[in-house]
């Protein structure tokens, strides 16, 4: 058997959360277009024939403005320097930057086995994926591989590749589990992608969401989420006119967690502001930013 842990990182909205979503065949990453949307470092087990991958989902590496950063991108070094494999993902649409080249050069100096893989390839054209594989060939990686995940292009040559990397060894985890987060927490974050799609640009960075209740009774669910903002005004823009906006985050999210827990849900959610609580300490340590 083989088995090990495989930090999957990037910039922001590179598809890791996609990418990993589609390997388990199941939504278990909160996935938008805007962009820092995975916060904390998320595992996510395939176990299949002798062999279990336990897949890191990282935040996108960006810089640091405030504490929250700090925290996501120390998540994202640590997550690869504790990897027996590393894939670096690039977003295929954009030529790759020198500053992006050179950090991973250093990734493959620290990180024996490094997988390169090129994301969103069903939307770029031959010639702009040809001149960053060109320049990724610099590289000392031990695979460079173009894929999409939405088309699931090449996930099977990227899936051998990283098996083959694999140190032999028995299972980490059961071989019916598929994360180590709580349902609490992906509910939280069910809710959260919402608030994420839903919103403007100013909003989502400033948001966090919190389970306060969770109550099964036989094949009903009744979960309360707080939505945490950091200013009045966008706790207004959460809500909308009439509440109407925080119906339409509601009746989509509750949605969602039907589909996770396989139960009617009854979904109570509730605004509430905290300035600048992204600097906050105390209260990131409170809420599993440590």
């Amino acid at each position: 058997m083989k088995a090990g842990y495989v930090a999957v990182v990037g910039r922001t909205n590179a598809g890791k959360s996609t990418l990993i979503n589609k390997f388990l065949g199941i939504k278990l990453n909160i996935v938008s277009s805007k962009q820092q949307t995975t916060r904390n470092n998320v595992l996510g087990v395939l176990t299949e024939n002798g062999y279990q991958i336990v897949f890191v989902d990282t935040p996108g590496i960006h810089k640091s403005k405030n504490a929250l950063d700090k925290f996501m991108n120390k998540n994202v070094r640590s997550a690869s320097e504790g990897a027996d494999v590393v894939v670096y993902l690039i977003d295929g649409r954009k030529l790759i930057s020198d500053e992006e080249f050179d950090n991973i050069k250093k990734l493959k100096e620290k990180n024996e086995n490094l997988i390169i893989a090129v994301s969103k390839i069903d939307l770029v054209s031959k010639e702009k994926l040809a001149e960053n594989l060109v320049k990724l060939n610099e590289i000392n990686a031990n695979e460079i591989v173009p894929i999409s995940s939405l088309k699931k292009q090449n996930l099977d040559v990227l899936k051998n590749a990283i098996v083959s990397l694999l140190p032999s060894g028995d299972y980490i985890f059961p071989e019916d589990e598929i994360t180590d987060k709580s349902t609490n927490f992906l509910c939280a974050e069910i809710v959260r992608e919402k608030v994420l799609n839903y919103t403007n640009q100013e909003i989502p960075h400033g948001v966090m969401c919190e389970v306060v209740s969770f109550k099964e009774k036989h094949n009903l669910v009744e979960i309360s989420v707080d939505i945490i903002c950091e200013k009045d005004s966008h706790k207004s823009i959460i809500i909308g006119k009439g509440g109407s906006s925080l119906k339409r985050i509601g009746a989509s999210a509750r949605i969602d967690m039907e589909k996770l827990l396989d139960k009617k849900v009854m979904l109570n959610l509730y605004v509430k502001v905290e300035k600048d609580w992204r600097n906050k300490q105390n209260f990131l340590i409170a809420n599993g930013y440590n």
